[in-house]
C-alpha cells in the first residue's frame, strides 16, 4: 500500500539555561535507545546540532531536522525547557508536532539531576495556546525514557494520518444520486483542511472508459482478477469491462494528482452508471481500496476522506458500509445471545453492494446487484464481490462537515461477530457496546450519513487524536452506561 506517507519524526530536545544541559543530552540519548530496543529506529531522528535554550538553537534545530526528512516533530523537554523558543520550534516546523517530557529518575538525582519538566510541561501547554499552535500531547506526556519511546510509537499513526491529508487530493465523479442528500456536504471544510478537490461529470469519467476500450492491458488486469476470485468468479463475463474500468480510473489518477501525493476517489454508482458502462463498480472499488487508493460509494466524498485516514492510521485495507439494518431477533437468539455479552441493541448489520476488499471478507463470490437489479435488467448490474466480512475487532469512524460546514467526527470501537448473516452484499454482523444509545444520541442527533467508515482493529485511539488536532470539537463516541447524553432524556 503505498498511497500514504511513511513518516519519520525528528526529536528535539529543549533545555532552560538554568538547568544543566546534559539533563536533556543524556535523556534524548536515553529515549532514543529506548525507542531503538523495542521500534523501528528508522522511524525516529535525533537532532544532534544542540539542545534547544534559545531562538538561534530553535533555528538551527528546524534547518537540521528539515534537512533530515522529518515529516513530523517531537519536542521532548529534558528539563523545564524554554517556553518562548520551544514553542516557536512547533510554529515554524511544517508539520504534525509532539510534545512530551521526561520524568525523574530515581531519589540520587533529585537535587543537580532534577529536572523539573513536569512543571515545564504547564509553560509549554501554555504558550502553545498563546500562539495558537496546534500540539498533540498525550494523555499523561511525562515519563520514563520507555514510556516516552511509547507515546512517541503512538503518535506515529496520527502524524501519518495528518501528513497524509496534508498532500491528499480527493477525486469524484458525477453529483450524488437523488435522494442521498446524505451524502451531499459543504466542501469548505476540506480547504480548511489542506484536502484538494477535483468535482468531475461522469460524463467526463465515461468518455475515459470510452477511450480506454481495446487498451492492451485489460488481459492482464483479468489475471489478476481471477486470480484473486478463485472459485468466486462466478461472473467471467463482465471482468474485461471491470477491468477496463480499473484502468480508467488508475491513469486517471495519475493524469490528474497534480502536486498532490496521495489520492482517494469519491465514485459514482447509479442510477444511469450501470445502463451506461453496462456494470457496477463495486468490484473495482474493492480492488483499488485494498491496493490503498481507498474510493466511497455514492460520491461520498467525505466518506473518502475518512476512508483515507483511517487507511493512514491502520496501515491496512478499510471499507465503507452503511450502518444498515437490524439483526432478526431469531437470530441473535440462536448465534449471540449467552455466546457473546452484547444486548440485542449493541448489534446490528453494516452492509453495502460489495465494495469490501477480498482479504476482508471470509468467502466472496462475484455476483449482481440485487437491489438494482429489481428495477433494472440482471445483466446490468453485474460486479459485486458479495461475502461475510471477517470476525474481528473494528473501529467505525467518521470525518463530516455539516451543512452549515462545522466539522463533527464520531469513533466508536467494537467487533465483527462470527455469525453467519444469511444475507447478501458485503456485509457483517457488527457488535459495539451500547450501539442503541449511540445510534440515536450521536448518529441520529448530530445528523451523520449512514455510511461509516470501518477500520479493521481497535485504531479508537488514534483518531480521536488526528480529529483533536485537525481543531474538531464534537466527536462522538459509544458513551457507556452511567454516562449521559446531553440530550438523552434522564426519565427513559
Amino acid at each position: 500500500m503505498e498511497n500514504m506517507p511513511a513518516v519519520k519524526l525528528g526529536i528535539v530536545a529543549v533545555s532552560r539555561d538554568c538547568f544543566p544541559e546534559s539533563l536533556s543530552v543524556n535523556r534524548r540519548k536515553a529515549l532514543v535507545e529506548a525507542y531503538g530496543k523495542k521500534y523501528d529506529r528508522n522511524n525516529i531522528y535525533e537532532c544532534p546540532v544542540c539542545i534547544v535554550e534559545s531562538e538561534l538553537h530553535m533555528v538551527q534545530a528546524l534547518e537540521d531536522v528539515k534537512a533530515a526528512g522529518c515529516h513530523g516533530l517531537v519536542v521532548y523537554l529534558g528539563n523545564f525547557g524554554p517556553e518562548i523558543a520551544e514553542t516557536l520550534l512547533a510554529k515554524h516546523f511544517d508539520g504534525p508536532v509532539m510534545f512530551i517530557a521526561a520524568a525523574e529518575e530515581d531519589q540520587n538525582s533529585l537535587v543537580q539531576g532534577r529536572g523539573d519538566a513536569y512543571c515545564g510541561m504547564l509553560n509549554a501547554s501554555y504558550n502553545l495556546k498563546l500562539r495558537n499552535v496546534k500540539a498533540y500531547i498525550p494523555e499523561y506526556p511525562v515519563g520514563t525514557a520507555e514510556e516516552c519511546a511509547d507515546m512517541i510509537e503512538e503518535f506515529l499513526p496520527v502524524a501519518r494520518a495528518l501528513v497524509g491529508l496534508s498532500s491528499l487530493k480527493i477525486i469524484s465523479f458525477g453529483p450524488r444520486p437523488l435522494n442521498f442528500l446524505a451524502c451531499n456536504a459543504p466542501i469548505k471544510q476540506l480547504y480548511n483542511l489542506g484536502v484538494e478537490i477535483e468535482e468531475n461529470s461522469e460524463l467526463d469519467l465515461f468518455e475515459a472508459f470510452k477511450k480506454h476500450e481495446g487498451d492492451k492491458r485489460i488481459p492482464d488486469v483479468v489475471k489478476d482478477m481471477e486470480a484473486e476470485l478463485g472459485g468466486g468468479n462466478l461472473k467471467p463475463e463482465i471482468l474485461p469491462k471491470l477491468a477496463q474500468y480499473e484502468l480508467t480510473l488508475l491513469d486517471w489518477v495519475e493524469a490528474h494528482r497534480g502536486y498532490r501525493k496521495y489520492v482517494a476517489i469519491a465514485g459514482k454508482c447509479w442510477p444511469a452508471f450501470q445502463t451506461q458502462f453496462g456494470f457496477v463498480p463495486c468490484y473495482v472499488n474493492s480492488r483499488l481500496t485494498g491496493r490503498g487508493i481507498p474510493v466511497s460509494c455514492e460520491v461520498d466524498i467525505y466518506g473518502a476522506l475518512s476512508e483515507f485516514i483511517g487507511t493512514c492510521v491502520s496501515q491496512d485495507v478499510v471499507t465503507l458500509l452503511d450502518i444498515n439494518n437490524t439483526v432478526p431477533g431469531d437470530i441473535y437468539k440462536e448465534d449471540i445471545q449467552g455466546a457473546f455479552q452484547y444486548s440485542h441493541r449493541d448489534t446490528f448489520m453494516g452492509f453495502h453492494c460489495g465494495n469490501t476488499c477480498s482479504k476482508k471478507l471470509s468467502f466472496c463470490s462475484m455476483k449482481y446487484q440485487m437491489i438494482m437489479a429489481r428495477s433494472l435488467p440482471e445483466e446490468v448490474t453485474q460486479g459485486t464481490l458479495e461475502g461475510d466480512i471477517q470476525p474481528g475487532d473494528i473501529t467505525f469512524f467518521r470525518l463530516q462537515s455539516t451543512a452549515d460546514s462545522k466539522l463533527r467526527a464520531y469513533v466508536a470501537q467494537g467487533e465483527v461477530l462470527p455469525v453467519a448473516t444469511r444475507s447478501f452484499g458485503s456485509i457483517g454482523i457488527f457488535a459495539i457496546p451500547e450501539m442503541g444509545r449511540f445510534y440515536r444520541h450521536v448518529l441520529i442527533e448530530k445528523n451523520f450519513p449512514h455510511h461509516g467508515a470501518v477500520a479493521f482493529g481497535h485504531f479508537g485511539k488514534a483518531l480521536f487524536e488526528v480529529f483533536k488536532y485537525l481543531g474538531v470539537d464534537d466527536i462522538g463516541f459509544n458513551q457507556p452506561k452511567g454516562m449521559r447524553y446531553p440530550g438523552e432524556n434522564p426519565f427513559a
